[in-house]
């Protein structure tokens, strides 16, 4: 959830870990936005300075223009998405020991904070916020001291790897300590940490978004596991004090890709990157004769022809992406395909079995109920395959194997990009099954595959002739009060994913249902005026689902709705029996979903426009869910 940064330069202090913690909280802030704060440490520093406020990261800006922080060599900075305590300047990171010499940042749910309060408070140890995080904050200064009179002198790293143990529930844990004023500490136990190395200078980061600006070299920290940055000198150990040989990888995108350029919003910026995103992610995943190579699957052939039964774990967006996955799989492996909530998926004893395929995806690598739910799947000896789009986090790090989208980073919170990006992903594992099982022919594969290198295009088509059309469209609607999104086929997950948008940021009352459900009760919903959006499937290909999908259409329609179809260009039912039509250009049923969700996106946007929302920070939502 919370986006954390840390850094540790040259001996001498400057402003500069005051300017990394600012520049990195500015590309954090899709992770929390709740409130924002900075510590600083400095040669000679008897307490540390600090600075937080309530609500977004210009609050902090402001403040530290009216009380500037001085120079320092060391910082770390935090942006907030309340879990624990209500947003506050009080509750906002960082928290700070009893002494003031400790200062702490956090991501994630201490479990056991209450019992540890208890336990400090005995101890004549007073607390000022709501939040587990001072409880960490106090716990760690209690234990550093302890550690000084032990051995003689501040040791920040042991006194982390005591705290850490000491803790239950989910955390990132970063600390500074004014008698070690060169280095930063942080620990990780189910949530997300990173390193970036730079020339005799060392970040640490939520993601790698938090640095990228300054190297694009970087160390995944693996669970359990505690990081000292000093200058440029890295050391990982676990928890025990063993050490940890650095896992290195290079990021694969620079900062301007993280920033607006020129766009009005990151997700008017991402929509637009929407072509690009399929691009990327089928790139580099053919050999010369244009089959399927997919070199970073580390499950061999033999393992994969075993495969009887697929599940696909996911939440939110990413489960819709499942969805449609589900179809065009079992259309072409001719194996079941399930999908499962993620967070619902270990707790109703699922059957696995070594040849159940898992497939998990999360654009960020980090959702934590599909962690939970992968390593559930591992240890019922099932093979588990990641779709991700981040380098370095945890769910790629835990599973067998990996097929990164590089769609490159998604900033706003709402989804969009990561989405067809992941159904793409999607694609190409079902076909390399159908390929590595020899249930479909080689030429029946290149014509899929023909018409998927086709739908950047496509989309692009969308993007380039529905703008105008969707936005009027939005701005007529803008004052409705619930809308019903409908679709068959693989227009059904779309309509679940174009409903999701509407909510995320527009915050309209919104239904998706699979079409054939409407005269089952949600009819009921229609009145007069009442907007229905229809995902319209192709006659050329399914002529039966045209058809019915059109007859529903006539029924919302003798009911007074007013009625938005996605239907293929020169589909002349949908301009007979639809108030607007959003179009897409001719292409295969199963590849509509990577065109139809476009005006949807675009539509949800300029709603959100129109009420003056803030569409790449909806409210109560952050980027990345990392705790359960």
């Amino acid at each position: 959830m919370c986006g954390i940064i840390g850094f540790s330069g040259p001996l001498t202090a400057s402003t500069k870990p005051l300017e990394v913690c600012l520049q990195g909280l500015g590309r954090l802030e899709y992770r929390g936005y709740d409130s924002a704060g900075v510590a600083l440490v400095a040669p000679g520093m008897h307490h540390i300075a600090y600075e937080k406020k309530a609500g977004r990261l210009s609050n902090l800006e402001k403040e530290l223009e009216r009380h500037p922080l001085p120079e320092a060599t060391v910082g770390i900075g935090h942006t907030r998405w309340a879990t624990n305590g209500e947003p506050s300047d009080v509750n906002a990171h960082p928290h700070l020991s009893a002494d003031n010499r400790v200062a702490v940042i956090h991501n994630g749910i201490i479990e056991n904070a209450n019992k540890l309060k208890f336990d400090l408070q005995a101890k004549g140890i007073n607390f000022i916020s709501d939040t587990d995080t001072e409880v960490a904050a106090k716990l760690l200064g209690v234990v550093a001291n302890q550690v000084e009179q032990e051995q003689g002198k501040a040791n920040l790293m042991e006194a982390m790897r005591r705290t850490a143990k000491m803790l239950e529930g989910t955390f990132t844990l970063l600390a500074v300590d004014v008698r070690e004023p060169q280095v930063v500490v942080g620990a990780r136990h189910d949530s997300p940490l990173v390193v970036g190395e730079g020339d005799g200078e060392s970040f640490l980061g939520s993601d790698v978004a938090a640095f990228v600006a300054y190297t694009n070299k970087a160390i995944e920290v693996g669970q359990d596991e505690v990081v000292r940055i000093e200058g440029g000198d890295i050391q990982i150990t676990d928890f025990d004090g063993n050490s940890v040989e650095p896992q290195h990888f290079t990021v694969d995108w620079d900062a301007s890709a993280a920033e607006k350029g020129g766009w009005p919003s990151f997700m008017d910026k991402e929509i637009h990157e929407d072509p690009q995103a399929v691009a990327e992610t089928l790139m580099g995943r053919f050999d010369l004769q244009g089959h399927i190579t997919l070199d970073e699957l580390h499950v061999s052939v033999e393992e994969l022809k075993s495969v009887d039964k697929i599940i696909v774990v996911a939440c939110g967006t990413a489960s819709y992406a499942g969805l449609v996955a589900k179809y065009a799989i079992e259309h072409w492996v001719r194996i079941p395909v399930e999908v499962e909530l993620a967070h619902e998926f270990r707790y109703r004893d699922p059957i696995l079995t070594p040849r159940t395929l898992v497939i998990a995806i999360s654009q960020s690598g980090e959702t934590m109920d599909t962690l939970m739910a992968i390593r559930h799947a591992r240890e019922q000896g099932s093979k588990v395959l990641a779709l991700c789009n981040t380098q370095g986090s945890s769910i790629p790090r835990e599973s067998d194997a990996v097929l990164y989208t590089h769609a490159g980073p998604e900033v706003a919170v709402a989804s969009t990009k990561a989405f067809v990006a992941q159904i793409t992903a999607a694609y190409l594992v079902g076909l390399y099954l159908a390929q590595v099982k020899n249930v479909m022919f080689a030429d029946e594969i290149q014509e899929v595959l023909r018409s998927l290198r086709q739908m950047p295009q496509k989309i692009q088509w969308v993007l380039d002739n529905d703008v105008d059309v969707v936005k009027k469209t939005a701005h007529k609607l803008v004052d409705s009060k619930a809308f019903l999104f409908l679709g068959r086929h693989v227009g059904y997950p779309v309509a679940l994913e174009g409903a999701l948008k509407l909510k995320e940021i527009a915050y309209t009352f919104t239904e998706g249902f699979a079409a054939g459900e409407l005269k089952h009760g949600p009819i009921a919903l229609v009145d007069e005026g009442t907007p229905v959006v229809v995902i319209v499937p192709s006659a050329r290909n399914r002529n039966v689902l045209h058809s019915k999908v059109i007859s529903n259409i006539e029924e919302v329609k003798a009911r007074g709705a007013y009625t938005i179809t996605v239907a293929e260009e020169g589909d002349p039912d949908a301009e007979k029996y639809a108030d607007t039509v959003f179009y897409r250009p001719a292409c295969p049923t199963l590849m509509s979903p990577l065109v139809d969700v476009v005006p949807l996106q675009l539509f949800s946007m300029y709603m959100a426009e129109a009420k003056g929302n803030d569409v790449d920070k909806p409210r109560n939502l952050a980027k990345s869910v990392t705790v359960e």
